[in-house]
């Protein structure tokens, strides 16, 4: 099957990181024996990119002639793939895209227009699903609940000792990681502060952000900046928990990864964790509420090292099982639209 890849997020030789999940999802599909072009931005920031991107669409649809067209993000991506071709689409809502709608209204008719035009949408959590169906109502015929997944390859568990000296992270006591940009949605601030009130141990952050200069010069605190996007799993694996209290998550990418390496997690109840992670993997936590963060960090700190509770509770969202989830919908696609 030929499939056009569209995605306003795709990792390029400045930012690897940059979209990785569509990129993995993308290998899996190759793996499966499907065909695939590409037309994406794999890069942050920049004027003309997405009109750039609308160009690409077009000129890949006229070039490749997919038998159906595979996007990430409702809008723009979603939509200028719903415009520029005629083959079926299928569009995967990630978090952003369905807040830009509830809160725009340009948007939120971008967003109705693609709903409709698409033969499936796919969203990553099913509390996602919910606040796109409250802008969008048709969205919920056509919807399925998959998220991106995690490669248990490249996640995997280890003994956190190798990894520490990988880093050249030698934590004292207990090791927290948080690995995500420093932002105030991803509450770094409020995790600092429960971290302080505990007393005890190490607490890395692995990424970087506007509020980096709030988190400079803390006792326990360390900051490893923007890291190369091979050394993100040993980060995983010198923790001894892993955190992501945010404000709001539609999915968790990086508890799943946590999950994934073994580690205990801490994670927002706000969003989509709360639909991967069991009691006896991590604590989900109300991260506007301190001293339940506080609580949560102690309650992980005492679980398993390593915890394989957490490991088979990833082991659920292989990519490859979902990857093989929306090889269905591509294939189903293209079916009704021969029929």
């Amino acid at each position: 099957m030929r499939v056009l890849l569209v995605s306003q997020m795709y990792p390029g030789p400045k930012t690897p990181a940059f979209g990785s999940f569509v990129a993995t999802l993308e290998r899996e599909l190759e793996a499966r024996g499907h065909e695939l072009a590409r037309a994406v931005v794999d890069r942050t920031g920049g004027r003309g990119r997405h009109a750039r991107l609308a160009l690409d669409v077009v000129q890949e649809a006229r070039r490749f002639r997919p038998e159906v067209v595979y996007a990430h993000f409702l809008v723009p991506a979603g939509l200028l793939a719903a415009i520029a071709g005629r083959a079926p689409l299928v569009v995967t809502a990630h978090g952003q895209d369905v807040e830009n709608a509830r809160n725009n209204r340009a948007v939120r008719e971008a967003t109705r227009f693609t709903v409709r035009r698409a033969h499936a949408v796919v969203v990553v959590s099913s509390w996602l699903l919910d606040r796109l169906v409250e802008v969008v109502p048709g969205a919920q015929a056509k919807s399925t609940v998959i998220d991106c997944g995690v490669d248990l390859e490249r996640f995997s568990v280890h003994p956190p000792d190798a990894a520490r000296a990988e880093i050249g992270w030698p934590p004292e006591g207990t090791a927290f990681v948080c690995v995500g940009s420093l932002s105030e949605r991803k509450n770094v601030l409020g995790l600092a502060r429960a971290f302080e009130r505990r007393g005890e141990g190490s607490l890395a952050f692995v990424g970087d952000g506007p509020l980096r200069g709030a988190l400079e010069g803390r006792r326990g605190i360390h900051l490893a900046g923007t890291v190369d996007h091979d050394a993100v799993p040993a980060w995983f694996a010198a923790a001894d928990v892993v955190c992501q209290p945010s404000l709001i998550e539609p999915f968790g990418l990086s508890t799943l990864e946590g999950l994934a390496s073994g580690r205990s997690v801490v994670a927002t109840r706000i969003g989509g964790p709360p639909e991967f992670v069991p009691s006896d993997a991590g604590v989900l936590v109300d991260p506007t509420d301190d001293d339940a963060l506080v609580g949560a960090l102690d309650t992980a700190a005492r679980l398993p090292r390593p915890n394989l509770a957490a490991r088979r509770a990833a082991e659920a969202h292989d990519v490859r099982r979902q990857a093989e989830r929306v090889e269905e919908l591509l294939l189903r696609a293209r079916r009704d639209q021969q029929a």
